[in-house]
């Protein structure tokens, strides 16, 4: 099996390529880590292949706040050079610098 490294990074603001909303990247999965219920929810012709890297995203969009889990495949880096204003960054990140948000806490 080839070992597959994230695109993306911690911290990072990205955009989904299908919808509209956009995120900070908080945590990464090597390959799909859901349940199969959230995977079979998602129409057959749509659904990401489960061998490739996993999301979990800070995200907005122009109505709410929410956490987003999206495959690779699904993103696009967010070019906008603007914050995202998820209230829950702070717990994770620091201030937002140079495009992106620096982690303030240690991670596993």
């Amino acid at each position: 099996m080839e070992r597959q490294s994230a695109k993306y990074h911690l911290g990072q603001i990205v955009r989904h390529k299908k919808h509209p909303f956009r995120g900070v990247i908080f945590d990464v999965d090597p390959e799909f880590a859901n349940t199969e219920e959230w995977y079979d929810s998602i129409p057959a012709d749509s659904r990401p292949r489960k061998d490739q890297p996993f999301y979990h995203l800070l995200a907005e969009n122009d109505e709410s706040f929410y956490v987003a889990y999206v495959s690779e495949q699904n993103l696009v880096p967010d070019e906008s050079g603007e914050p995202v204003e998820h209230p829950d960054l702070s717990e994770i990140f620091g201030e937002f610098r140079n495009g992106h948000y620096p982690l303030q806490i240690q991670m596993n």
